[in-house]
């Protein structure tokens, strides 16, 4: 559905740090990253699109966080949740709200909600049932 998705950030080498650390628990390659830029982009494994950039605004403009607005990354079970939430929080992240079930979505919706360094708000969801280990 996405071609690409793009979030502004105020200081990159945080930023990047942040999302590096985020991505990998998601398993998300980083498919480029230019500090002169500054930005840097990630995608699935062996995919080339939909991928999430991070950049400082096009427009010069400061970076501001909307009202209302967040990207949500999909996981592929409940504990890669509870590992990105603790590595958003482990890098500079606010907790909008713990890992948890959100049967008010529908009856697997497992979710974590956290701010980036930026105060841009960022979700990581499964959707699917819980894991037999």
């Amino acid at each position: 559905m996405f071609s690409h998705i793009f979030t502004s950030v105020t200081d990159f080498k945080r930023a990047h740090r942040f999302y590096a650390a985020l991505m990998d628990v998601l398993g998300l390659e980083q498919r480029f990253f230019d500090e002169a830029k500054p930005w840097a982009g990630w995608h699935s494994e062996g995919q080339s699109r939909p991928y999430f950039v991070i950049c400082h605004p096009f427009d010069g403009q400061p970076q501001g966080a909307g009202n209302g607005q967040m990207v949500a990354f999909n996981a592929a079970t409940r504990a890669v949740v509870d590992a990105a939430y603790a590595a958003a929080l482990a890098h500079g992240g606010l907790s909008e709200g713990a890992p948890g079930l959100r049967s008010e979505y529908h009856p697997n919706y497992y979710g974590a909600y956290f701010r980036d360094p930026d105060n841009n708000k960022m979700c990581v969801a499964c959707h699917a049932p819980p894991s037999i280990d």
